[in-house]
Parts: structure tokens; C-alpha cells; sequence
């Protein structure tokens, strides 16, 4: 809610206080853009401040950087998912002005108001400057050695007295991919998967349903290539403000082909204000909605019939299901018409191909994974996976979100998606060139070894459970916040009885994170400053799979350290620093980055991540106009035939030129040239049924037909195995021994299988149908569980939830809490999202006084309905409470952007904490500009049946006038 910029006072009190230091004299606009890091699209944002109180940065004035030389160096902006390139000008080592990649074919000299103003991220005065420890009670600044000593004592102790496991390491998304892999690295070397990150809480449903359906959980073509697509669904996606530069492609693709844009969506956002065809929904119905559309589709035969029989597993079964879905029972449950979802099936039956976009809205439900691969399947009952212009375009959060993902900061694998089992850990033993043994030896327990963690959704309930109800030694004592806001997860009453539980806690963040404020400790609490991605370099994976190479702008400022220098003054404090960094030259206490690079090149096959040399990856960054900004591929110059950032799959070894895949499973290319086809990680054959892929195959095949998993003995079988060097040999027979054929093309570390299979034209994951029914998921085929918290108790005996159980070392409730009725006494639907001018957590967007002063409060939007009947007027303040007692205190916008029964909060605010203003309790001068109650102090119990996902986006609330 903005508040009119008109009152002296008000201008003041917002920005005057906030803003860098300043020098007496004014300046024009240009030179105050130029001086700001704010162009091209940041002129809206300069548009905002009030230029009487605009002066010149000191740094842009000071002799050691006036008339000086700028240099130009790109980097990766690192807020969302869409890897915009940022160019910054850099004088005498000061960052002074920045502009849009204009050479970039993904935001094609575009900026949000976010990556207008990302210079200020790493120049902000309200970073974290130096190592802080809380004594009595109060912030204390200490020296490095000091932090890194005390904390190291304390966490050795910890695991001598609790073991390894009760010791959390959470991760980042905002870790390139190289400090990603080292962190998870790190954390099996200290002998727990107790060790997660963000994705947990935003796309681990997505990466678990799309994965369990074709192979690969991961956004199957590009935002590019959605300029291709002749209609677009978006469902729980506002990309209009959480990927706003995602919006050039997308209104392309509208305007050049005549593209239908279909949003669904229990709010009317800003993506549903371009929308053609506007679906609200009940929040928590996405797949009786995705079946309401099926239902026409299939009543009609509009089906592709052909795509299914050739490339589909399952598809009868699916039938089934959907037959229950009449437009009466579908209208019942999500509150659509039969009519609007008819028109909206005939619009996607008649313009193909078509793109699926779903974010957080879609993902974050406790069933989440059946809600997106329901998305999936309605693509392939349309045969619009595997396409141009068609695929699940999955939009994820934060700039490396998705390599985060890809490199395991997660409980549940190991970098790769390799998993957690014995071969696993022997794969990357061999990669590592450390024994197998040793890496045991660090664990509690060979057990504990092969057991997925405690997610990140779920630490605090890791300290405060019973030891006798959980599957490991004992409870959490010490938590890492390592680049993670925990304003984020739901339940922070919670949360911050934990924090305060913990024997000691720990933040390593350029900024303090709502983390300093929230609990009520005294001691034992420790800030460690680290550097912004823009004062390291290295690589970051975009949302569309393409690898970046930012380079560093600036040096760390104040005290700060690299994420990766960190680990290794930890790792030397931890004892294994010489087995962590083997392979890794260190210098000083820094570890070389592109020596990290090459050490997950050679392991990382199951993915593709082995073919991105650091010289590929910097060659594309340094070529960027030689892109077409369509198809992504390299016309002429030296990255001929490449696409932009080589995006994974990439296979074999950077020797062998692989150009990426732009597009996943499209079987219209050469597996050599970025064609491929569903993953055979299923099997082969189900209850006599095939489940590989029956004559569907990529273009220049030797076997045009379906097949399994690419191994050596498969190599031997077709006469193929004599193909592979003395070298190769060598290598698959140390690796093999005995059982030399059952070497394949994820555990070859010579990369010669690989090589030799797309010399055949094979997919070196196999040739499968994507498949409709999970039988190794609770519920096969995707069906609609009512939320646990639900005002439709009529619904509850027809689509109840699962009984309680035990999962990921928690008991975890579901049952118990939905047969709680609390819907008189908590009426309304909450639900929450994003803004465009802050990101995550919003510690770091908050901080910057650009956007602070876009968005200065913390807001509950409520129907006009509901606001009438509650006696609440616009701009009120009021109390929203969840039906756990946590409450927020906040403004009221009332608007017809919900529909009635539901509200909606933003979820990035933080520094309040149920009524109270705590901006007291953060380190002097490290408190962000705008400070409000954090959403999920109101938002409730929930997670995911296979995942642990939150359900963020629907749980119960009222609301009244403070």
C-alpha cells in the first residue's frame, strides 16, 4: 500500500534517515541515475524520490575515483529466478553505476525495479559489517578468529555430547553453485543430511512431481521459448511481480502469435490484469480445478490421442479420476463454472502449442506434489511437453534456486540428484578421491547416512519434539542460518521457542535477517558478515536451466567474507579441511572457484552438469549478443551452435562441445545437438505394461524405439563398448570391478559412455513414457484433499486428508488437524504471496532505501464484504489471527483483488512481532529502512506428503479492527 509521498514529515521520516551518505551539493537526473546504479528501467523507481533530498554519493566524489577509467563487468542480478545480466561500471574498485544487459537474450536490457537498484544491495549501509555476539543480551562486535573459534568449540562439543546430527546446516539460494556443492559437501564431511534450503519451502513439490513424472523435476524449455507458445496457463504464478522481466516473453508471445493468456488465481493479480481469461478459484483446489479442465478436453476428444499412445504411461487411470470430475462437482468444490473451464479447455485444445506456468501458489500445499503433476499431466494429455512453445514452465524464487537445488542442499540427496544410498556415496567418494570409509566414519551411523534429514520446513519441531519421537539421537542444539530468512516458514511462535531452546544459534548473512530480532536470547548468539554474490564470482543457475558466469565487481566490504572462505575457516577449525578442499587450491583461505567448478563437472552426470567449463561458461557471458533472443542458440562467433548457458542437460566432458538443452525431451533435435526424450529412471515395465517410450524417438536414433538407462553392459549388448578409449576402459574397470556392466552413464566418471551412446544418437538417460501414476507416492494418481484448515467442512468426508505418520525423522500430523473444526471462529481463507518491490525474507530489498520507499507497510488485503461485515475501513489497522493463536498486527487494504472469505498477505516483512516494534533489538545502524509483522506469525501447520513443503497458500483466519 503506497503511501502519497506529499508530507515534508513523512518524506523524511522514510527515506532522509535511510539514504547512503551524502555531500552538500545536488546533482542533475543523469548524474544522480548514474551515481544511484539506477538506469533504463530504474528510472521508475528514481521517478519515486523526492529529488530536493538527492545528493551525491560520497564514494562517486572522492578523488580516488573521479575521472578515473570504468571498467565494465557483468554479473547475475540475485534476486528471482530469470538471471537478468547486470552490467556495473566500476572505477578505482568502486562500484559506481550499473545498467541492464542489453547483450543479454534473456532480459534483453530489462530491469525490474528490483535489479535497477541491486547496486545498493552490496553498497547498502545497513549490511552486517563486522562478527557480532550477543553478550548479556545485547550485540557485541568481535574479530573473525574470536567467531570462528568460539562457534567451532560450541559445535564440537555439541556433536561429541549429541552427535552430528544435532547440528543443522541451513543453506542458501543465494549461494552460487559452486559454494552450493561445497556447502553440502561440507556437511556430509561434518556427518549429517540434517542440512537444507530454501527450495524446501518454495519448488521441493515441484522438483519431486515433475521429476516422478518425466525424469527431471525442472522448468522443461525457457522463458525465451515461450514466445513460441500459441496460448499460456498460468496457475498460482504472478509473474507479473515476482518475475517481472519474465513478462517481455510472455507478452510477446501474446502479441505476435495472438496467444491466449489464461490465469488462474484466487486473487486478481497484476498477471491477471493481462490476462485474456481470468479463473478465481478457492484456494487449495488445483487439482479439481486442473481435472474440471481435463473433464471437457477428454469429454470431447480433444486429446492428443497419438502423443499419449507413444510417449504416456498410465493415461487409462487418469481417465478414471477424471470422469469423477463433472463441471457440477468441479463448481462445488473450486467455486468455477462448467462453462468458463469448457472455454477455457477448447482455448488450450485449439491453440497448441501451450505453455503451463506455476510458481509458489501451486506448490506450497500439503499436496502439493499432486498438484503439479496433475499440471504436468493435463500438458501431456495435450502433447505439449517435449515441444517449442509448449512445456511446465516453472518459475523459481531466487537466483540460484534452482542450482542450489541441482548441487543437493537438500536433506533428501546428495549433489546430482543422486540420492542418499550406498552407491551414491561411493560415487562421490570417487569424485571427492576421499574413502568411502572415512566419509562413514564422520556419520553416527551407516543408517544415518542413508536417511534424509530433517527438512528445513521442519528444524524447529527438530528441537522442540521429544527425543523418543524422532529417528535420530537427539534433538537439534545448535541451528545455522547460513543466507535464509526464517520470516519465510510458517509457524514463527514456533519458531522462535526453538531459537530460543537451541544451545547456540548462528547467521551468516550480508544482513541480519529477521533471525536477530525474533527470539528473546541472551547469549550464544552469533552474526557473521558475508559478501553479496557481486563480491565473489563464480556460476548461478536461471530458472530455464541456463548456467551464468557473474564475475566480481567489487571486494567484500567492511568485514565481510566469501560464503566459501567461511567454510573453509570452518572446515580448518572442524579438522577436514585438507580432505574437503583435496582437489581445491586454496589460497590464503580463500578456495579457487574454478577449481570447485571442475570438481563438480566430474561428478555431476546424472544431470548434465559436466559439460560447463568455467571457459564455456565465461566465453557465453563475454558473447552475449551472438544469442538468438528466441531459440537461445549461438549464431556464428565462437559459440556457434550453443545455447545461453549451456543450459542442462550438457553431457559428456567440456571436450566434447555439447551444445545444452534448451528444451527438455524434444525429440525433434539429435540428442547431439540438445534434443532428448524422457528419463527411464522408472523401470523398463509395470504389471506387463511397457514403460518405455514405443516409436518415439530423437532424430538420428540407431534405435528407433524406446530403451532403458544407457550402462556399459547395454554398450557391450549393441557392439558399441569397443568404441571407448584405453582411458575410458581404464576408468570404468576401477569403478566397475567385477560388475563392470553395471557402470552406467551417471556413475562413469570418464564420461566415455555418454559420449559413445550420442555418437549413436541415444539419450544417455534412456528413451521412456513420462508417466501419469506415481506408484511409489501416497497418492499415484494426483487427487484433491481438502486443506487442513477448511471453511468447506461439507467437503471434509468426500476428499479428507492422510491419516498421521511419521516422515523425514518427525511425526508429522495431518488428520488430527483437520478433524479440529475451527471455521466459525476463523472464517476467511488466508493466503499470501509476493510484491514487486521486495524479495524473499525481504531483510536485503527492505534495507534498500529506493524500495523501501516504494512499499513502506505491512498490509492485509480483504473483500469489501468481509471488511463491511467486520466493521473495517481502508487503511485501518487490524489484527489478523490464525487458528494457532499467532496474530499479526497490520493495515487494512480493502479490495476486490480477493474475492469473499479470503484475504491475502504479503510475505516479505519482518521486524514486528505480534504487535511489537523489535527494531530495537537489531545491531546499531543493520536495521532495515521498513520494518512490519511477518505473514507466517498467522499462518499454520501443513506440509507436504512426500516433500514437507508448507501450506502457506491456504490455511484459516479472522480479522478485526485493532
Amino acid at each position: 500500500m503506497l503511501i502519497k509521498k506529499t508530507a515534508a514529515a513523512a518524506r523524511g521520516r522514510h527515506l532522509a534517515k535511510a539514504i547512503f551518505p551524502v555531500t552538500a551539493n545536488t546533482v542533475d537526473r543523469r548524474t544522480f541515475l548514474r551515481a544511484s546504479g539506477i538506469a533504463a528501467g530504474g528510472a521508475a523507481v528514481a521517478a519515486t524520490v523526492p529529488f530536493g533530498m538527492v545528493k551525491k554519493a560520497e564514494a562517486a566524489a572522492t578523488p580516488a575515483v573521479a575521472g578515473a577509467p570504468i571498467k565494465q563487468v557483468k554479473s547475475v542480478c540475485t534476486h528471482c529466478s530469470v538471471g537478468c545480466t547486470v552490467v556495473a561500471e566500476v572505477q578505482n574498485g568502486v562500484w559506481t553505476g550499473q545498467e541492464p544487459g542489453f547483450d543479454s537474450p534473456i532480459n534483453l536490457g530489462a530491469h525490474c525495479a528490483k535489479g535497477a537498484s541491486v547496486r545498493e544491495h552490496a553498497h547498502g549501509e545497513r549490511r552486517l559489517r563486522h562478527p557480532m555476539k550477543m553478550v548479556d543480551g545485547k550485540w557485541t562486535r568481535i574479530s573473525w578468529d574470536q567467531a570462528i573459534g568460539e562457534i567451532g568449540d560450541k559445535l564440537l562439543s555439541i556433536r561429541e555430547t549429541a552427535g552430528p546430527d544435532s547440528v543443522f546446516w541451513l543453506g542458501s539460494a543465494k549461494h552460487s553453485n559452486e559454494q552450493a556443492y561445497l556447502f553440502r559437501k561440507f556437511a556430509a564431511f561434518w556427518g549429517t543430511n540434517n542440512v537444507d534450503h530454501q527450495a524446501r519451502i518454495c519448488h521441493s513439490t515441484t522438483v519431486a512431481g515433475v521429476a516422478n513424472v518425466w525424469g527431471y523435476g525442472a522448468m522443461t524449455n525457457s522463458y525465451n521459448d515461450i514466445q513460441r507458445a500459441r496460448s499460456m496457463f498460468f496457475i498460482g504464478s504472478n509473474a507479473a511481480e515476482a518475475h517481472p522481466v519474465s513478462m517481455l516473453h510472455i507478452l510477446k508471445a501474446r502479441e505476435q502469435n495472438n496467444a491466449p493468456l489464461i490465469v488462474a488465481d484466487p486473487r486478481f493479480t497484476r498477471t491477471a490484469a493481462k490476462a485474456d481469461e481470468y479463473i478465481r478459484f478457492r484456494p487449495g483446489t488445483d487439482v479439481a480445478l486442473v481435472w474440471g479442465i481435463l473433464w471437457h478436453v477428454l469429454e470431447n476428444g480433444w486429446e492428443d490421442k497419438d502423443y499419449i499412445a507413444r510417449r504416456v504411461y498410465g493415461f487409462d487411470e487418469i481417465r478414471a479420476e477424471v470422469k469423477k470430475w463433472t463441471p457440477e462437482e468441479v463448481e462445488r468444490v473450486t467455486g468455477v463454472p462448467g462453462s468458463q473451464l469448457k472455454r477455457v479447455a477448447r482455448t488450450l485444445a485449439s491453440n497448441r502449442p501451450g505453455t503451463l506456468v506455476w510458481c509458489m501458489g501451486g506448490t506450497q500445499h500439503h499436496i502439493g506434489n499432486n498438484n503439479t503433476r496433475a499440471y504436468c499431466v493435463l500438458q501431456l494429455a495435450l502433447g505439449n511437453v517435449g515441444v517449442s512453445g509448449g512445456g511446465t514452465n516453472i518459475f523459481r524464487g531466487h537466483d540460484n534456486v534452482q542450482g542450489a537445488t541441482d548441487f543437493g542442499v537438500t536433506s533428501d540427496s546428495l549433489p546430482g540428484y543422486y540420492g542418499l544410498a550406498e552407491g551414491a556415496w561411493r560415487h562421490w567418494a570417487r569424485v571427492w578421491d576421499v574413502p568411502y570409509d572415512w566419509i562413514l566414519s564422520r556419520f553416527k551411523s551407516k543408517d544415518l547416512m542413508e536417511k534424509t534429514g530433517i527438512p528445513v520446513s521442519r528444524w524447529y519441531d527438530g528441537v522442540l519434539e521429544a527425543r523418543e519421537n524422532m529417528d535420530q539421537p537427539d534433538t537439534l542444539k545448535a541451528m545455522i542460518f547460513w543466507g535464509h530468512a526464517p520470516n519465510s516458514q510458517v509457524r514463527l511462535p514456533e519458531m522462535k521457542k526453538a531459537m530460543e531452546k537451541l544451545d547456540l544459534l548462528v547467521v551468516v548473512d550480508p544482513y541480519p535477517t529477521m533471525t536477530a530480532v525474533l527470539s528473546d536470547r541472551k547469549d550464544n548468539f552469533y552474526l557473521l558478515p558475508a559478501a553479496t554474490q557481486f563480491e565473489t564470482y563464480g556460476s548461478r543457475t536461471a530458472s530455464n536451466r541456463s548456467v551464468q558466469w557473474g564475475e566480481k565487481i567489487m571486494e567484500p566490504l567492511f568485514e565481510a567474507k566469501t560464503d566459501h572462505e567461511i567454510m573453509y575457516l570452518f572446515a580448518r577449525k572442524f579438522g577436514f579441511d585438507k580432505e574437503l578442499f583435496k582437489q581445491v587450491k586454496v589460497n590464503g583461505s580463500e578456495p579457487l572457484i574454478e577449481d570447485i567448478t571442475r570438481e563438480w563437472n566430474r561428478g555431476m552426470w546424472s544431470v548434465g552438469y559436466t559439460g560447463q567449463s568455467p571457459e564455456r561458461m565465461k566465453l557465453h557471458m563475454q558473447h552475449q549478443a551472438t544469442f538468438d533472443k528466441t531459440t537461445l542458440r549461438a549464431n556464428g562467433g565462437p559459440c556457434d551452435g550453443d545455447f545461453y548457458g549451456l543450459p542442462w542437460p550438457c553431457w559428456g566432458t567440456p571436450e566434447m562441445k555439447h551444445p545444452g538443452t534448451a528444451n527438455l525431451y524434444d525429440t525433434s533435435l539429435p540428442v547431439a545437438e540438445g534434443g532428448g526424450a524422457f528419463r527411464a529412471r522408472f523401470g523398463v515395465e509395470r504389471n506387463g505394461v511397457t514403460l518405455l517410450a514405443e516409436g518415439s524417438y530423437p532424430v538420428g536414433s540407431e534405435i528407433k524405439d524406446g530403451y532403458p538407462e544407457v550402462t556399459y553392459a547395454m554398450l557391450e549388448k549393441l557392439g558399441w563398448a569397443g568404441e571407448l578409449t584405453e582411458e575410458e576402459m581404464a576408468v570404468i574397470r576401477k569403478i566397475g570391478g567385477e560388475k563392470i556392466g553395471a557402470v552406467s552413464w551417471t556413475t562413469d566418471l570418464s564420461g566415455g559412455i555418454q559420449r559413445v551412446a550420442i555418437r549413436h544418437g541415444l539419450n544417455p538417460p534412456g528413451n521412456a513414457k513420462a508417466r501419469c501414476v506415481a506408484w511409489n507416492f501416497p497418492d499415484p494418481v494426483p487427487i484433491h484433499r481438502e486443506p487442513l484448515y477448511t471453511p468447506r467442512r461439507d467437503l471434509v468426508a468426500s476428499y479428507p486428508t492422510y491419516k498421521d505418520t511419521k516422515s523425514w525423522r518427525l511425526p508429522t500430523l495431518y488428520k488430527s488437524i483437520q478433524d479440529r473444526d475451527v471455521s466459525k471462529e476463523y472464517p476467511i481463507i488466508l493466503t499470501s504471496g509476493r510484491l514487486v518491490e521486495y524479495e524473499g525474507g525481504g531483510d536485503e530489498t527492505r534495507s534498500n532505501p529506493w524500495l523501501a520507499e516504494l512499499q513502506q507497510d505491512m498490509f492485509v488485503e480483504i473483500n469489501p464484504f468481509d471488511a463491511n461485515n467486520a466493521g473495517i475501513k481502508d487503511g485501518q489497522m487490524v489484527w489478523v489471527e490464525g487458528p494457532e493463536k499467532g496474530k499479526v498486527k497490520v493495515k487494512a487494504m480493502v479490495t476486490e483483488r480477493v474475492g469473499r472469505g479470503v484475504a491475502f498477505m504479503p510475505f516479505h516483512f519482518g521486524g514486528w512481532y505480534q504487535g511489537e516494534d523489535r527494531r530495537s533489538k537489531y545491531p546499531a545502524g543493520a536495521d532495515p529502512v521498513v520494518l512490519g509483522e511477518a505473514a507466517n506469525t498467522a499462518t499454520t501447520y501443513g506440509y507436504d506428503s512426500v516433500t514437507q513443503m508448507q501450506e502457506t497458500k491456504t490455511t484459516l483466519c479472522r480479522i478485526a479492527a485493532a
